[in-house]
């Protein structure tokens, strides 16, 4: 497969389609600039030929803060960045994918999407909002050919908690050793991908056993 990468750090993701080869094209995007986003399916798109046959929406901030202190900025920015940029790609690409009769998205949702923590009032409101929108998606689009999974992992040992295991946080969160490794879910992945045409895997939840 040629494979579209998109993050924010271009350098990293320029490295990463280097390694990958095969034709990997990096595309660095803010996903929090709602127009940014927009704008990336059309280039897409124009770089690949068409819609992409997978598209995995694994986008994702964390940060732990009571609601009655939160500001409205990191409220704001992840929504945008768990629920509304997936929305976007999601419907950029799906549109495209029932025409054509075939493809898959993957949802990367979390434990989070169906447990909730206090602290955890704005990162947990928008993986709820994510599955619900992947339950919506599959109902929509069951008998056109594409496909849509949803994957949540419990925590999984990733970048994302550099900084939040550093503050007070980190003694009611899991320790790093404790979390899954991020092949599990790049497995369960492949694993819902890999299946045949016929069959969608609905959801995956994973934890570490």
């Amino acid at each position: 497969m040629r494979v579209a990468l998109v993050a924010r750090t271009a350098h990293a993701l320029e490295q990463l389609a280097d390694e990958l080869g095969g034709g990997a094209v990096a595309f660095p995007c803010d996903l929090t600039d709602i127009a940014t986003v927009s704008g990336l399916a059309a280039r897409v798109e124009g770089k690949l030929g068409g819609a992409p046959d997978i598209l995995v929406n694994n986008a994702g901030v964390f940060e732990l803060a009571p609601l009655g202190g939160m500001s409205e900025a990191l409220f704001v920015s992840t929504v945008q960045t768990n629920l509304i940029a997936p929305f976007i790609l999601m419907r950029a690409f799906a549109v495209a994918m029932e025409a054509r009769g075939s493809g898959h998205v993957i949802t990367i949702g979390s434990i989070a999407d169906r447990s909730v923590m206090a602290g955890n009032g704005a990162y947990s409101p928008a993986k709820y909002g994510l599955r619900a929108m992947h339950e919506v998606l599959r109902l929509e689009l069951r008998g056109t050919g594409v496909r849509a999974t949803l994957v949540s992992p419990g925590p999984v040992d990733t970048s994302m908690w550099d900084d939040v295991l550093t503050q007070d946080h980190a003694r009611v969160l899991p320790s790093r050793d404790a979390m899954l490794a991020p092949h599990a879910v790049a497995e369960a992945v492949l694993y819902a991908v890999s299946q045949p045409a016929s069959v969608n895997i609905d959801e995956l939840r994973l934890s570490r056993a």
